[in-house]
């Protein structure tokens, strides 16, 4: 997901720099959406981890 996010923030800055100013707009959108999904994806996985982990061994 991460590399998605940063496809498109290369497909925004390229498009930038060629001027095509909406294409950039909406790829920088898109990459930062994604990337906030990510953040809060890791924050999730990091939390029920420290809750399983906190349970003890499993026999």
């Amino acid at each position: 997901m991460l590399r998605l996010a940063l496809m498109f923030f290369i497909v925004a800055i390229i498009a930038g720099l060629f001027g095509f100013g909406g294409i950039a707009a909406a790829s920088a959108d898109i990459a930062q959406f994604i990337f906030f999904i990510f953040i809060a994806l890791l924050v999730v996985a990091l939390v029920f981890g420290a809750i399983d982990k906190r349970a003890g061994p499993r026999i």
